[in-house]
């Protein structure tokens, strides 16, 4: 599959190009595998990594995302062939981004429940990069520990600007409309209640396919970005489960290979330990023509997470619902894990049936992909972060329906919510700080109502 942006169109006519695209997609499947793919027949060597003479005079690269010393299991790293190396680049400027940052910050952590209300329409001419806002994060990419925690808006397609993340993979959760995503490897389209996965210092750039089922030229997209500084991120084990369940390794899709030979003006954004570095590349380094390895960008459909709960008594802990872990040299104590929340049936008996009050040491964020019919305060769009150790639970109207419910038939959970767990406080961004909401719900305020019913 060839690729080739003749010049910067209209937006709308990107986006209608971007759809047809999308539509035409083949991926192969299943996480963690060693893929190959070659957009040109005999592309990809046969045998060897490194012939000395590559097809079509094609430059051979390795891109690395774990040390060479790495268990089997751990190691990621694709074999690329290109047509030029990513060596043949201009040098490269330092830049700045007013509103994508990294951490250590300095902000204070409050144990307060934290809200957001969803993030509005950007300023016309907004692409995905710029779009980007960082809510807060910990650990430092400069060491490869912890992560960052960034929600973007953008109105317009980076047509002419790629985006090269040496800091870490970067998980990416649309909200509101689709995105298509041109990387190295290839193209991916991802929609609402999907995920797509950049993997470390993989180049790509994003194209809008649209707001839901609004396709004007005007209409914005959003959604939610986790940036992972650490270990990538692996499927939780399945233990006595048995052979599959939760997340299944062959629902994940993996693009193909898809190369841009165009030779014209491209900015460049490479992100090395939070600075921003550019430069003007007279080509675009999205130019692998084959590639083999098991680095590679993915895109999963949360509704196909097959849910284990319990079914007789007791709410599970809702570490059942994890969808990817980066996990840590501590077993079990994780820096990051991904829970996609999608509709469930609950059919406990003598049990309270929505989550218990707790509070966990883990740190938690909540931001909503697909409203539930009873919202409350979960709109779509809106960002909630509960701290370790920090109290929360349901609202008093909640505990009063849920103790009183007729537990005699199954009750659905719908809506779809991303659940962002990580065992360090997320520390918020200045920004962040200065742009927390306040809502009615008492779930997501922490002002409960909730009354002593304490007889003796």
């Amino acid at each position: 599959m060839t690729i080739t942006p003749k010049e910067t169109k209209a937006e709308a006519t990107v986006r209608e190009q971007a759809r047809k695209t999308a539509a035409s997609l083949s991926y192969a499947t299943g996480f963690g595998n060693e893929h190959s793919s070659e957009a040109l027949a005999g592309a990809l060597p046969v045998g060897r990594n490194t012939p000395q003479h590559p097809a079509y005079g094609l430059y051979t690269e390795l891109l690395t995302g774990t040390a060479f010393t790495e268990t089997r299991e751990n190691t990621r790293r694709t074999w690329l062939y290109r047509i030029r190396p990513s060596v043949a680049s201009p040098t490269f400027e330092i830049s700045d981004h007013p509103t994508m940052l990294a951490p250590p910050f300095s902000t204070p952590v409050e144990p307060n429940l934290l809200y957001w209300d969803a993030r509005p329409a950007p300023a016309a001419g907004t692409d995905f990069l710029a779009g980007l806002w960082t809510l807060g994060g910990n650990g430092d990419p400069a060491q490869r520990a912890g992560m960052a925690l960034h929600i973007y808006t953008a109105d317009t397609s980076m047509t002419d600007r790629v985006f090269r993340n040496a800091d870490g993979e970067l998980l990416i959760v649309p909200e509101l409309g689709g995105l298509l995503i041109h990387t190295e490897l290839g193209v991916l389209s991802v929609e609402p209640g999907e995920i797509a996965m950049v993997p470390r210092s993989i180049a790509f750039r994003v194209e809008i396919l649209g707001a839901d089922q609004d396709q004007v030229e005007s209409a914005f997209v959003r959604g939610y970005v986790i940036e992972n500084f650490g270990a990538p991120f692996s499927l939780p084990e399945l233990g006595y489960i048995g052979q599959s369940g939760m997340a299944n390794a062959r629902d994940f899709r993996i693009p193909t290979a898809a190369y841009d030979d165009s030779e014209q003006p491209v900015e460049v954004t490479h992100k090395i330990a939070g600075s921003f570095w550019t430069a003007m590349y007279d080509h675009s380094p999205l130019d692998v023509v084959a590639w083999h390895g098991n680095s590679v960008p993915f895109v999963y459909d949360l509704h196909q997470f097959q849910i284990v709960g319990a079914v007789n008594f007791d709410h599970a802990d809702p570490s059942r619902l994890t969808t990817l872990s980066s996990k840590t040299a501590i077993p079990g104590l994780n820096n990051i894990d991904f829970l996609g929340v999608t509709p469930e049936w609950a059919a406990t008996e003598d049990t309270f049936r929505p989550q218990y009050f707790h509070r966990n040491i883990s740190t938690e964020f909540a931001g909503v992909i697909e409203e539930p019919r009873h919202a409350g305060g979960f709109r779509r769009g809106i960002a909630a972060l509960t701290n370790t150790l920090t109290p929360h639970g349901v609202s008093a109207a909640v505990w009063e329906a849920a103790s009183n419910e007729d537990l005699s038939a199954p009750s659905l959970r719908d809506g779809t919510v991303m659940l962002l767990e990580t065992q360090w406080p997320i520390v918020l961004t200045p920004q962040a700080a200065q742009s927390v909401g306040s809502t009615d719900d008492e779930t997501l305020s922490g002002k409960n109502t909730l009354k002593s019913n304490f007889r003796h």
